[in-house]
């Protein structure tokens, strides 16, 4: 990690912009690094905020914060105080710009924040036992102040009274909770020394959060109410050293102010803890870990430190929330004021509709609409590939179950299933079929309409199998027209488009269902068509391996015997002279069967290529191009593409955002390659601290650097 002095500029950018971010709601959707100061109400955290910032902050005996304050502390010459509302995602816009508009006159020379919070619950409307998502935003300069930003949470609680409610301290852990989550907040456990260790809910929730301790510090207060070399003092010290609850970012004592002090100047509160600390068992603390001059910097440098840590990812994560945020303006499209701006921005849809329509059907997913195909809707967007492989699905349904009946040859009658007939069994229903349709045949052959009848019989599964694959690949296709106009366009002009498609889409429906029932029509009402000489070839196979069959039968029950051409020439000329009724029901069958292997192939192939490749897949860009854009009346066009006031407002507020994110981008990706090219110094060493053992061991004190001007009122107003 490349080093960054505490007071220098660089470390003053490297949090300006983090709060830049932070400022404009930016935290509720990308991870800030950041110090979170969580403990419960009795545990001081106000003290500790006053003695960090040198500004009074409410206690619990005269208010009870509600909501999280962003103290954002910076070094100039000159002193300063601003405070304001970021309003919480809950709010209405009306509310937010109510909000945003709040500022609290703090007097710089007796800075107290006590009434200033009860004038930001006033505007937040909060009763007194109520929470908001909203923040106070305390921006305090001056010389003696670190390059620090704090957030600070409502205290956590858990017995209710008049003045606190059960549910209050059930909004108070989740808001807590919530924050302590956040992957790169930095966790500062305040806890006092007044209460058992284990009892109180900091613990809980941080151990809950972060079990290894990897981002958490833990602050002892009020160290001075425990009863010198008393085993619990002793226990406290322990932790302190980190020896007891160990934490990587270790712990840290502070000195509240006690009922006599309360009036106290904050020099003299510093040195009433210096003295405290410096005697006793406390002493044998490391002075690193001791007190408010060492917690200052401590503070400071892990924050750098953690922002240093997080930059490359916070920069991925901005440059993602940046794609978002185009990603939304694009589907909001151009201002459409005008009927001219409107037909300009249905045009635009239809091409890019067309375009991912047909990188869809053409297999090119390169667009990062079409996501990851191993993700379920990254597949159902892929249509040639959902279709290719229904259709493949479609021929080995056919294969195994497009017959009516399975004919056997000879197998054990007890062991057939549903749909399975054996051929001696199917030859007697044909012989009575043929019985039933004699014509001017001469005995041993058959009515040709016979192998029609026959065949129309066997192929009825076609007709459910077709139009399941056909119901099938049209939900695929309905399903991705949705999702690229969804993609596209903002909800309110999503559900116009997707009626105008649909009801195109509707007319292209009807053309299939006639050229699939126009397919299936041939197999059921015509006699058997067909020039392909696999037909000859398949029934003089299926007559060969039958004779074949018979002499291997034959060769069988006389191969005992003593061998004798004749016998067993006889015996095969017996087994051939059958009667002509069932030479004649037997050739019919072979016709059927080598008929249905040739028609079968066909069948499929028709299906794919003529009624789903040409009857819906071609004709889906042409849904909605720019040639239906321009047939639309005006009064078509304007209630497709008509501008809500909400779609005004929500363009503003993503423009505001992407600029806000694109300058911070800027800032983020400058600092990184300033400092990833910058001459490395000691390992996150400043001139105010240095890290020994996992400990940070302070220098001289904040008070005696020296402080950065005032910057120009276009960089920090206060």
């Amino acid at each position: 990690m490349v080093s960054v002095n505490l007071q220098s500029k660089d470390h003053r950018d490297l949090l300006d912009i983090i709060d830049r971010l932070r400022a404009k709601g930016l935290s509720r959707d990308i991870a800030l690094p950041e110090i979170i100061v969580c403990g419960d109400q009795s545990a001081g955290k106000s003290s500790v905020l006053e003695a960090i910032s040198g500004i009074s902050f409410p206690t619990k005996s005269t208010l009870c914060t509600q909501f999280a304050t962003e103290l954002v502390l910076r070094r100039y010459a000159t002193a300063g105080v601003k405070v304001s509302i970021t309003p919480g995602p809950d709010r209405s816009a009306q509310e937010k710009k109510r909000l945003a508009q709040f500022n609290y006159d703090v007097d710089i020379k007796h800075p107290d924040l006590r009434l200033a919070i009860e004038a930001a619950r006033v505007a937040m409307g909060l009763s007194e036992s109520d929470f908001a998502t909203d923040t106070l935003r305390v921006e305090l300069s001056g010389p003696n102040q670190p390059h620090l930003t704090l957030v600070d949470l409502p205290g956590l609680y858990r017995a209710s009274d008049k003045d606190q409610t059960a549910g209050g301290a059930a909004i108070v852990k989740k808001m807590v909770r919530g924050y302590m989550k956040r992957p790169r907040s930095i966790i500062l456990a305040v806890v006092s020394a007044k209460s058992e260790f284990v009892l109180q809910d900091v613990t809980e929730l941080a151990r809950e959060v972060d079990p290894r301790g990897l981002r958490t510090l833990g602050l002892i207060t009020k160290p001075d109410l425990l009863e010198r070399g008393s085993e619990s003092e002793s226990s406290y010290v322990e932790m302190a050293r980190n020896e007891n609850v160990v934490l990587k970012l270790g712990w840290h004592v502070l000195k509240n102010r006690n009922f006599e002090m309360r009036d106290a100047s904050s020099s003299e509160r510093d040195r009433a803890e210096e003295k405290y600390l410096s005697e006793g068992l406390w002493a044998s603390v490391d002075p690193a870990c001791l007190g408010i001059h060492a917690l200052r910097p401590r503070l400071s440098e892990v924050l750098k430190q953690q922002i240093l840590r997080q930059l490359p990812s916070l920069v991925e994560d901005v440059e993602a929330r940046i794609l978002d945020c185009q990603h939304h303006l694009a589907r909001l499209g151009a201002s459409r004021g005008s009927l001219a701006e409107q037909r300009r921005y249905l045009h635009h849809i239809g091409e890019q509709f067309s375009m991912l329509i047909r990188a869809s059907l053409d297999g090119s997913y390169n667009d990062p609409f079409f996501g990851s195909a191993e993700q379920e809707d990254g597949y159902q967007k892929r249509v040639r590939a959902v279709v290719q492989n229904r259709l493949a699905q479609f021929a080995e349904d056919m294969r195994l179950h497009g017959e009516n009946r399975v004919i056997l040859e000879e197998p054990n009658k007890s062991a057939l299933q549903k749909g399975q007939i054996c051929r001696s069994d199917y030859l007697e229903h044909v012989k009575d079929l043929m019985r039933r349709n004699r014509g001017t045949e001469l005995p041993g052959t058959f009515n040709p309409l016979l192998v029609g009848q026959l065949f129309a019989e066997q192929c009825k599964p076609w007709k459910m199998i077709a139009l399941a694959v056909k119901d099938s690949i049209l939900e695929t296709v309905h399903r991705a027209i949705e999702t690229i106009l969804e993609h596209l366009v903002v909800d309110e002009i999503a559900d116009n488009l997707i009626r105008l498609v649909c009801g195109t889409l509707h007319r292209v429906e009807k053309e299939l269902d006639d050229k699939v029932h126009e397919l299936l029509e041939p197999h059921s009402s015509f006699h058997p068509i067909t020039y392909n000489h696999y037909l000859t070839d398949n029934v003089q196979k299926a007559q060969a391996r039958r004779i074949q069959r018979q002499f291997e039968q034959i060769f069988t029950n006389h191969f005992d015997d003593k061998i004798d051409a004749r016998t067993i020439l006889a015996a095969f000329t017996k087994r051939i002279e059958v009667d002509p009724e069932r030479s004649g029901c037997e050739s019919a069958i072979d016709y059927m069967q080598a008929y249905y292997k040739v028609a079968i192939k066909r069948f499929i192939d028709d299906i794919g290529v003529l009624a789903i490749e040409a009857c819906l897949l071609r004709k889906l860009p042409s849904l909605f191009d720019a040639a239906t854009v321009y047939d639309l009346t005006d009064d078509d066009v304007r209630s497709l593409a008509a501008e809500s006031e909400e779609t005004t407002r929500t363009r503003a507020q993503y423009q505001e955002k992407l600029n806000v994110l694109e300058e911070g981008l800027h800032d983020l990706k400058r600092l990184n390659q300033h400092h990833s090219t910058r001459e490395p110094g000691s390992e996150g060493v400043s001139s105010e601290t240095s890290e020994v053992n996992g400990k940070f061991v302070s220098g001289t004190s904040s008070e005696s650097e020296p402080v950065d001007e005032m910057p120009a009122e276009d960089e920090v107003q206060f």
